[in-house]
């Protein structure tokens, strides 16, 4: 098992990232909806270039390694906050979301305390 570590490292690397940059993506695409929905539940909508900022380049930042630890740090941050604003653990219907949000944000601290592995930008900076 040992061997497919780096594989499995990379794979999970990807896998988190996929999904940042592809709603990073997506909110650009319906980009007054999304900046709506969020006035709607409290966040101003100018903090949206921020938010596809940071899912975006965190997303490939994770993808490629690089800096994995900071940026990973970041993005679990990010899914816990996102999770407890836009998705009430209180609310039977929103709770599996909200669950959702911290299972990737434990994904991004394994990342913290792991790094990026053998196949990363980071294992070539050292």
């Amino acid at each position: 098992m040992d061997k497919l570590n780096p594989w499995i490292q990379l794979a999970a690397r990807l896998a988190l990232a996929a999904l940042f940059i592809i709603a990073g993506f997506g909110k650009i695409g319906s980009y007054e909806g999304v900046a709506g929905y969020m006035s709607s539940m409290g966040v101003p909508g100018v903090l949206l270039p921020l938010v596809i900022a940071l899912e975006l380049v965190g997303g490939i930042a994770i993808a490629v390694g690089y800096r994995t630890r900071l940026v990973a740090f970041l993005l679990a941050g990010f899914s816990f906050l996102s999770g407890l604003i836009f998705h009430s653990p209180l609310d039977p219907n929103e709770q599996t979301q909200f669950l959702k949000n911290l299972a990737i944000a434990g994904g991004f601290l394994l990342l913290v305390v792991h790094g990026a592995g053998r196949y990363s930008l980071d294992a070539r900076r050292r």
